[in-house]
């Protein structure tokens, strides 16, 4: 009925799907009192067959076969072939076009510099790739391939043909090491040695933190002076050392405020990152960056990508000389601070040329090495970040098993090589977590951070019917707005999540990290939230 009523009197409709197969709708959408039909043929190359059989003679179908998800090349042999099978029997009925919309690449890839040492974009990776500009090229490539044949676009076809091949082969996308060691993964890899009741008795003697401990997500205001001092080392004009006085300065700053504030597990407010992916895949081999490859996060935030293209190892450590100096400073447990595997792969641009679980074990293997590392620094609290986890899912439930499956098992992979008495945190923002609850709890992180002020602790509700096993820190203020909540407010929302959670197993912390926020109304809030956790614990006492 919708569709009805939009057919009269507007102009032609063209009904795009994309990221999955409709096939199953195939019918129905035939039916509709629409001029056209989209349908993603690289996401789901197999749902053509469904729409070329009775496809009706009033209608066009439009094949997405550039992919506009990602940033890699198409492969115009195998698209023209595929076009030229749909054009037997759809005739002019049949358009090209991207997959999807092409707001999720960046623009042009023309505007890329090869000779840049701050992107690692070189001549070899950049050949393989192409942002929106070079798919629209790729489309009318298409075009003029399936209309007048191969001889007509034998130039681009060539050139793209070449980039495949180059890419195939190339040894800087295959690392046998890397291959050997994900293959060599065994269950007890992603296993903790004891079950969590046993490790939180231990953890609970190594650092004797007080009932209802307040800490924080992991970042602190970015202010002008950080983002200059970056910008100063990046175009020369800070070297090495320099660089990094200015940023323990910064982490010093951090932590005596976190101090002063009173709050039990400290972070180091990550002064040095310019993003919680990209500073991660700056340091890991794989991983290629851009000079102008924005794209759109949210509202009106952009975030530059990293280009997984090859096999992903961790030469050097990436955050253990800062989380140490942040230890070696205060007395109090100082948290190190890492992303993880499943927020780096989902938001970077992804090999599209091996299965992502693959790839997800090999970033977690390299993030395993940093855990292993932090924690032979003396760096007793480790939170991997997993903001992403939920955003993965495949859009049709019945594939969720098999994500949930390979996606659960990479973070335990990255996180279940240290002892006991080591904790591990994970932080995962803004989801509905009521329907992958079990998934949440199969990571088996020590205690989970969430978003939880917005919905005033609604989501709880599902934690409390699914019995959650492990410890958990309800977000107690919305750090994405500037306003001070005061004592009272979380006061309230933490009372609501003592009505589903034991007091035993409750932290307090804000939603998120406080990176877009500044000093002022960061440390009133927190200040807040201090004297809420001080409360609850004078009335326990009485």
């Amino acid at each position: 009925p919708t569709y009805a009523a939009l057919s009269q009197n507007t102009p032609k409709i063209l009904l795009a799907t994309y990221f999955d197969s409709v096939e199953q709708h195939a019918e129905l959408l035939k039916t509709l009192p629409v001029a056209g039909l989209h349908i993603d043929l690289v996401r789901a190359p197999q749902q053509a067959e469904s729409f070329l059989h009775n496809f009706p003679e009033d209608k066009i179908l439009s094949a997405g076969l550039v992919d506009g998800r990602n940033i890699w090349r198409c492969n115009i042999s195998a698209a023209l072939q595929t076009l030229n099978t749909l054009r037997e029997t759809l005739g002019d009925r049949l358009w090209v076009a991207p997959s999807c919309s092409l707001l999720h690449v960046p623009v042009d890839l023309a505007q890329e510099s090869t000779l840049n040492k701050q992107t690692q974009l070189d001549k070899v990776v950049k050949s393989w790739l192409a942002f929106a500009t070079q798919k629209l090229a790729e489309v009318a490539t298409l075009a003029r391939g399936v209309t007048l044949g191969k001889e007509a676009i034998a130039p681009q076809l060539a050139q793209a043909n070449a980039a495949l091949e180059s890419r195939v082969y190339s040894p800087k996308v295959h690392d046998k090491a890397v291959r050997n060691r994900v293959s060599a993964l065994t269950p007890q890899d992603a296993q903790r040695h004891s079950p969590f009741p046993e490790r939180i008795a231990q953890q609970q003697a190594r650092f004797n933190l007080p009932a209802f401990p307040t800490t924080t997500i992991g970042s602190f205001p970015q202010t002008a002076d950080i983002r200059a001092a970056r910008a100063d080392y990046k175009q020369g004009r800070l070297n090495a050392a320099e660089y990094g006085a200015e940023m323990r300065a910064e982490i010093q700053r951090a932590v005596r405020k976190q101090e002063a504030l009173g709050l039990d597990v400290l972070v180091h407010g990550e002064a040095e990152r310019n993003d919680m992916v990209e500073y991660f895949g700056e340091q890991l081999q794989g991983f290629a960056f851009t000079e102008y490859g924005w794209v759109q996060s949210y509202g009106s935030r952009c975030v530059k990508p990293p280009i997984i293209y090859g096999d992903i190892s961790r030469p050097l450590p990436m955050t253990v000389e800062w989380a140490q100096y942040a230890q070696s400073i205060t007395d109090k447990p100082m948290k190190g601070m890492l992303t993880g595997p499943i927020t780096i792969l989902q938001w970077s641009f992804v090999r599209n040329d091996i299965p992502r679980a693959d790839t997800a074990l090999q970033i977690a293997l390299a993030i395993r090495d940093e855990v292993h590392d932090l924690e032979q620094a003396g760096i007793a609290i480790i939170q991997i970040d997993e903001a992403a986890m939920r955003e993965g899912l495949p859009l049709k439930k019945s594939d969720w098993p098999f994500y949930l499956d390979w996606s659960v098992r990479a973070f335990r992979v990255c996180s279940s090589g240290v002892k006991d008495d080591t904790q591990i945190h994970t932080h995962m923002c803004y989801s509905e977590f009521n329907d992958i609850l079990p998934a949440i709890a199969a990571m088996d992180a020590d205690v989970i951070t969430i978003e939880t002020s917005r919905s005033d602790m609604e989501l709880l509700e599902a934690f409390r019917e699914f019995h959650y096993p492990n410890d958990i820190g309800p977000g107690v203020y919305d750090i994405h707005s500037p306003r001070v909540p005061s004592t009272e407010e979380m006061l309230r929302l933490m009372r609501k999540a003592l009505a589903v959670i034991p007091a035993n197993r409750l932290w307090i912390n804000p939603d998120c990290g406080l990176k877009t926020r500044g000093w002022p109304e960061v440390e009133a809030a927190l200040q807040n939230m201090v004297a809420v956790a001080r409360q609850l614990r004078s009335s326990m006492a009485a």
